[in-house]
C-alpha cells in the first residue's frame, strides 16, 4: 500500500488538473494513524497489474463505463472502523470514482441491511485518482471481525479505460449496468468475472487487536494466488494458515501478494512486473506487518520454454534465480521484516516438465533449504511431493494440472509452516 508522501503527491496531482478542488491534507486519513491515534493495518490485499486477458475474456481490457462493480473479500483482521485502497497504478489517465459503500456480505452480490456505509474521499462522496496513483478512503464506522466477508461497491459512471486489476481471484466478482451501490439486492448484478478490480486493499483500526504489527504477507506466484482452489471458498495457503493461525489462539493478518505466472526476475506481458521491482510497492508499503514469506521461481525456471502464456521469456540461470531472492531479502531486512524462504513444489508431469527445469528446481531447492540467507525456511516441496515420487505432487494434493495444488494440498502448505519461525 502507498505511503503518505505518495498519496500527498496524488492530492497535489489532483489540485493542479483541477480534476478536484480540495487541499493536499483533506484526502483521506493516509499516515499509519488514525484520526483517533489508533494504528492502522492492512486486513486484505492483492497485487495490482496492468489491463490483460491471457487465459479468456474479463473486463479490464475494455474497462467501465456507467458500471457498478461489486467485490467480495475476506479480511484476517479484526477492527472497529475500516478504510479500502483504490489503485490506478496502470491506468492510462485518470480513474473517477462517482461514488462507493462498503458492506456486509450476505451472500453472492447481496448484502446485509443496516450494514452499508457510504465511502467519502477527503469528506466527499466522488475522487478522481490520477494515473499511477493509489489512494486510500476516509474510514468508516463498521466493526469487522477476522474471516467475515466485506463487500465493497463501485459505481463509475465514466468511461475508465482499461482497468488495473488483479487477474486470478479465485473469487467472484459482480457488474451491473448503471448505479447500484446502494442496493441489497443482487438482482441487478448479473454478470460475473474472477478478477477483482481497482480494488487493491482494505484497512482496519480500533478494536482489541488494534496495537498489533504482527500480520504476515505472502508472496509469489500462483501458487501463493491460489490458482487450483475451489473459487469462493477462501482455501488458499494463505487463507489456511491464517485459519490454522486463529485455531491455535495465535491470530494474525495475513495478506496475500501472489500474482499468478508473476516471475522474480523478468517483467512479463500479462502477469505483474517482476518480483524484484514489484516487491517494494506491494510488500514494503503494506501496514503493521512484521514476516513474509517467499515463495517464486517456477515461473522464471518454466517460463523461457514455449507453453508460457504471452510467449517466453528470458531464460533465467539459477545463480540468476538466487540472487533475485537475496534481492528480495535485502529489500525486507531494511524494512525489518522477517523472511522465510519457501522451496518450490514438484513439477513433474505438468507443462513445465523438462530435465534441464527439473534441475534447477532442485538446485534452486538446495540452496533454499542450505543457504542460510533467510530467517528461516518452510520446505513446501516436500510438503505436496508424493513420497513414491518425490518430483510429482501427491495425486490427492493436486489440482489436476500436476502444478498447481488444489484445496487439499493448500491446506497441506499451510500444515507445513512452523509457527513459532513467523
Amino acid at each position: 500500500m502507498r505511503t503518505s508522501n505518495t498519496l500527498r503527491r496524488a492530492a497535489l496531482a489532483l489540485l493542479t488538473t483541477g480534476t478536484l478542488a480540495l487541499a493536499p491534507t483533506a484526502l483521506a486519513d493516509t499516515g499509519h494513524h488514525g484520526s483517533h491515534g489508533q494504528a492502522w493495518r492492512g486486513a486484505w490485499a492483492a497485487s495490482p497489474q496492468s489491463a490483460t486477458a491471457p487465459f479468456g475474456p474479463n473486463w479490464s481490457q475494455q474497462g467501465f463505463d456507467d458500471h457498478t462493480v461489486r467485490q467480495v473479500v475476506r479480511v484476517t483482521a479484526a477492527g472497529t472502523r475500516a478504510r479500502i485502497e483504490l489503485t490506478n497504478r496502470y491506468g492510462t489517465g485518470p480513474l473517477r470514482i462517482t461514488g462507493a459503500t462498503v458492506a456486509r456480505t450476505a451472500g453472492g452480490s447481496a448484502v446485509e441491511p443496516g450494514s452499508v456505509r457510504t465511502l467519502r474521499f477527503g469528506h466527499r462522496p466522488s475522487v478522481t485518482i490520477p494515473a499511477g496513483e493509489t489512494l486510500l478512503s476516509d474510514a468508516v464506522t463498521l466493526p469487522v471481525e477476522a474471516f467475515e466477508q466485506l463487500t465493497v461497491t463501485l459505481y463509475l459512471a465514466d468511461p475508465t479505460g482499461p482497468a488495473t486489476f488483479h487477474s486470478f481471484s479465485s473469487a467472484t466478482s459482480y457488474r451491473a449496468a448503471g448505479d447500484h451501490r446502494a442496493d441489497l439486492s443482487g438482482a441487478a448484478f448479473r454478470e460475473t468475472s474472477s478478477s477483482w478490480y481497482f480494488l487493491s486493499g482494505v484497512e482496519v483500526t480500533g478494536g482489541r487487536d488494534t496495537a498489533r504489527r504482527d500480520g504476515i504477507v505472502t508472496f509469489g506466484d500462483s501458487i501463493t494466488d491460489g490458482v487450483g482452489s475451489t473459487t469462493d471458498t477462501d482455501n488458499r495457503y494463505p487463507d489456511e494458515l491464517a485459519e490454522r493461525l486463529a485455531a491455535t489462539g495465535r491470530s494474525r493478518a495475513v495478506l496475500n501478494h501472489g500474482i499468478a505466472g508473476n516471475e522474480v526476475v523478468n517483467d512479463t506481458t500479462w502477469a505483474g512486473e517482476k518480483a524484484v521491482a514489484r516487491f517494494r510497492k506491494d510488500v514494503l508499503t503494506e501496514k503493521g506487518v512484521s514476516t513474509v514469506i517467499l515463495l517464486e521461481g517456477i515461473n522464471d525456471i518454466g517460463g523461457s520454454g514455449p507453453t508460457f502464456p504471452g510467449g517466453p521469456t528470458p531464460e533465467v540461470s539459477v545463480n540468476q534465480l538466487i540472487e533475485g531472492h537475496r534481492t528480495l531479502i535485502r529489500q525486507a531486512h531494511a524494512k525489518g521484516l522477517k523472511v522465510v524462504g519457501a522451496t518450490l513444489t514438484p513439477i513433474k508431469g505438468s507443462f513445465y516438465d523438462t530435465p534441464v527445469n527439473e534441475a534447477k528446481r532442485e538446485a534452486f531447492n538446495t540452496w533454499v533449504r542450505t543457504s542460510g540467507a533467510y530467517d528461516a525456511v518452510v520446505d513446501f516441496d516436500r510438503a505436496v511431493a508424493d513420497p513414491a515420487d518425490p518430483d510429482r505432487i501427491l495425486p490427492a494434493y493436486d489440482s489436476g494440472d500436476h502444478l498447481h495444488p488444489g484445496d487439499a494440498g493448500y491446506t497441506a502448505m499451510a500444515k507445513a509452516l512452523d509457527l513459532d519461525e513467523l
